[in-house]
């Protein structure tokens, strides 16, 4: 019996990564590798806690108490958030829940283990930065040269598609509309795909930038590195932040600030808000899946008028008591 459940749990690890999530689920390569660094951590600390090597480790090992001191060392000695957690016990639940169609001897334990809640935590306040500093960061890199002119096209599709940096650093050519309807073709989480329109004037800076960028091929990436291979994440954050900086001459105001690729994707939601965008349409713009995600940048701009509406001083109003009308004066009223 031992036998069977070990081999039955390796095999259905291996299912799970190789059918289930690659196959069945044609999840992205990101989403697998978040699956795959969550179970590499989880065995190698399984294996620390009850002794067992990970290819030793049985279904009915994975008791709820070992998953619950799993997510205790995420937080307490990786000091991972409780985003980080909730997202690490999601891809646990996932192949636990896969698991038990197979492992009927495991229902027990699994049941238990499914049963631990996510954690609940304070969403923190969307931070975005305003229209101006935006265009300050877009006018800093010096188009003269090679990366300053890759940077402005960099960051004008950032700020008017309000896309991921993942999907823009995964932009080829070939994604690129420039003519009658400028657009770009965004491949977004869960191989999900959308188009969303450009300024013309960006399509004249991207168009300017393909001249300079000289790939005689249509598939090449649109923002590559000197190599022409794929600019990596904190790469797109680097040139940002130093961006922002040479701005600071100009825009005082974004001395101190936090930059970053998703603080441009928020500003681009709020801005889009401001501008008597429907919420729907924002939602489709960067992506979403569900307009609720979408809805806490309608609690950011409220959140803002409240903080302004403080900051007025109500108008000081002599308070009066109501006195009644005498009652000839009412009665001549009605006359």
């Amino acid at each position: 019996m031992n036998d069977h459940c070990k081999t039955s749990f390796l095999m259905l690890l291996q299912r799970f990564f190789v059918e289930h999530l690659s196959q069945h689920r044609a999840v992205s390569p990101q989403t697998i590798a978040a699956y795959h660094d969550t179970f590499r951590l989880f065995l190698n600390f399984a294996e620390l806690k009850i002794g067992k090597a990970p290819s030793a480790i049985l279904l009915t090992d994975l008791k709820a108490s070992l998953l619950l001191d799993f997510l205790e060392y995420l937080e307490k000695e990786r000091g991972n958030s409780v985003r980080s957690r909730n997202a690490r016990l999601a891809a646990i639940r996932t192949f636990l829940k896969y698991a038990s169609h197979y492992d009927h001897d495991a229902l027990g334990t699994i049941e238990k283990t499914l049963a631990i809640p996510m954690k609940r935590f304070e969403r923190q306040m969307v931070g975005f930065i305003t229209r101006e500093e935006i265009q300050a960061i877009i006018d800093a890199p010096d188009i003269k040269t090679w990366s300053g002119a890759r940077d402005r096209a960099l960051f004008s599709v950032m700020y008017n598609t309000g896309a991921r940096v993942s999907e823009l650093l995964g932009l080829r050519c070939t994604d690129v509309v420039l003519e009658n309807q400028p657009a770009v073709h965004l491949k977004g989480k869960g191989r999900k795909e959308r188009t969303v329109p450009i300024w013309k004037q960006n399509a004249t800076i991207i168009r300017n930038w393909r001249k300079q960028l000289g790939s005689d091929t249509d598939e090449c990436f649109l923002f590559p590195n000197r190599k022409g291979d794929k600019m990596t994440r904190s790469n797109v954050t680097q040139r940002l932040k130093l961006a922002a900086s040479k701005a600071t001459s100009k825009c005082p105001s974004l001395a101190g600030r936090p930059i970053s690729p998703h603080i441009i994707r928020h500003s681009t939601a709020m801005h889009l808000l401001q501008s008597g965008v429907d919420i729907a349409i924002i939602a489709l713009w960067l992506g979403h899946e569900d307009t609720a995600t979408t809805h806490m940048y309608v609690e950011a701009d409220l959140s803002m008028k409240e903080k302004a509406l403080k900051q007025l001083q109500s108008p000081k109003l002599k308070a009066g008591r109501y006195q009644p009308p005498d009652k000839l004066i009412s009665f001549l009223q009605t006359l």
